[in-house]
């Protein structure tokens, strides 16, 4: 193990994040230099603190089944060539995961029984930032050539994970993206202070130079049709995320100014990154008002934020978490406790347990105000709680329903009762050849499944092509979360 007094000496430290007035300038990332770089003079004390524990609770809480104890011990012994050979092992992406994925694995850390658990997270995004910085990360192209060709249509955390083990496998593999450049939402869903393209660029890089083949601009069911991708290939993997925005169907609706989410982020995305945004729709000097309290709305907040808005109001139906782990949600379960982002540092203003009942619009018939009620334990109206707030952009981050329907309609798969792609215990769905993985099989979820479900599809996909497969499968399609 590490330092074995190391949790005893040691408190957990997180990496400073820059000053709220220096950064709502800007859309870098919010930590110094990067935070793999902010970590590195603390980063070996905070591995220090993880216990070998016998059995580590860590590798149940994370979806890949990183070897998490063991890469903590490498960074505290200074093996930093060890750590990524041993985080690679389990992980295509720490470079995304340690700057996007809210930490399960952290929440299931023995230590954090009665203690603050182990900086996971941390030690992650320093392992492969140096890596990086080092030259440590090569590609590694197959030695051999199958023969047999697959198509991953989305280019998300799923959709490049299934990739990239496809391709070391020997397979040649075409990843097809709608929007112009690949990525996903990491690329135009995720905003630059959360992480810089930069490092999705170079992974990219990475992939292309292994022999993955990337078709940006190609939206499948119109330049290619679902019958033409199955005669062309030998496997398809559906990793189109889970797209279509949840509403809210109230008075005033049709109200101009009221937009999803996903309308609103990847043209601020777009505008970050100095491209031309024609019509962009911005929070500049107007009362801004999201509605949904989870990372998509903490996305909208910081984006709007550094636009110089007005104000930012964002609401949440749900009473305000507790700020310890409550009864009814026992470790190692991942908790709802009150969380701060670094976009909620920022400012705006959060407000709980409260429900849409209308929007209000002006002469122009765009929205002016928004009228909102407080809500009880069952989410039912409190009498006499009725208040208006100004709302000149109102943005939905609701969450998402399922994935697109035609594309799956021209690939005839069926779908769940949930609206997502129906699959097997090895994610293939009622089409022979056709597969899914990520957000379209499982519904909205973390990235980290996200990156799982596509290694495993990976393996499921190689066994059908060739009958076997030396690919590592982390999950069955059917795993859940750790949460009660």
């Amino acid at each position: 193990m590490a330092d074995p007094r190391g949790f005893i000496k040691h408190g957990r430290e997180v990496a400073a994040r820059r000053p709220v007035d220096e950064r709502v300038d800007d859309w870098d990332e919010v930590y110094p230099d990067g935070i793999g770089r902010a970590l590195l003079p603390i980063i070996t004390t905070q591995a220090g603190r993880c216990m070998d524990c016998g059995i580590p609770f860590c590798h149940q809480g994370c979806p890949l089944g990183n070897i998490i104890p063991e890469w903590n011990d490498l960074v505290w012994r200074d093996d930093w060539d060890g750590a990524i050979e041993r985080l690679h092992a389990t992980n295509n992406f720490p470079e995304f995961t340690g700057r996007l994925c809210p930490a399960p694995c952290e929440t299931a850390c023995v230590l954090g029984i009665n203690q603050d658990p182990v900086t996971i997270k941390n030690v992650e995004v320093a392992i492969i930032d140096r890596a990086w910085g080092s030259g440590f990360v090569r590609p590694q192209p197959p030695e051999w050539l199958s023969g047999k060709t697959v198509a991953v249509i989305g280019s998300g955390p799923a959709g490049l994970a299934a990739a990239q083990q496809l391709t070391r496998a020997g397979h040649t593999v075409a990843v097809y993206e709608r929007a112009d450049k690949i990525g996903g939402l990491l690329r135009y869903g995720i905003p630059e202070f959360k992480m810089e393209k930069k490092h999705l660029d170079r992974r990219i890089d990475q992939m292309r130079r292994e022999g993955t083949v990337f078709r940006a601009g190609v939206t499948v069911g119109e330049q290619i049709t679902g019958d033409q991708l199955r005669d062309r290939y030998d496997a398809v993997v559906i990793a189109t995320g889970s797209t279509i925005g949840r509403d809210l169907p109230v008075p005033g609706r049709e109200l101009a100014g009221i937009h999803q989410a996903m309308e609103f982020l990847p043209q601020g995305n777009r505008a970050a990154l100095g491209e031309e945004v024609e019509g962009q729709i911005t929070a500049t000097g107007k009362h801004v008002v999201i509605i949904g309290g989870g990372d998509t709305g903490a996305d909208c907040l910081g984006t709007s934020i550094r636009q110089q808005p007005a104000s930012v109001t964002q609401l949440e139906i749900m009473a305000r978490p507790p700020e310890e782990r409550p009864a009814g949600q026992p470790w190692p379960t991942y908790p709802m406790t009150f969380r701060v982002s670094s976009a909620h540092e920022e400012g705006g203003e959060r407000v709980y347990a409260v429900s849409t009942q209308e929007f209000l619009g002006d002469e122009d018939r765009r929205v002016r105000a928004l009228r909102l009620v407080e809500v009880d334990a069952k989410f039912q109206p409190v009498e006499g709680t009725e208040r208006e707030i100004p709302a000149e952009l109102v943005l939905l981050a609701m969450g998402f329903v399922g994935p697109e329907r035609p594309l799956l309609e021209q690939l005839g798969v069926d779908l769940d009762e949930r609206g997502n792609v129906k699959r097997d215990g090895a994610y293939a769905s009622t089409v022979d050849g056709v597969f899914a993985a990520g957000d379209a099989g499982r519904g909205q979820s973390l990235i980290v499944w996200a990156i799982a479900e596509g290694r495993a599809a990976a393996a499921a996909v190689d066994t059908y092509l060739t009958g076997s497969t030396t690919l590592p499968a982390p999950i069955p399609p059917t795993a859940r979360p750790l949460t009660v």
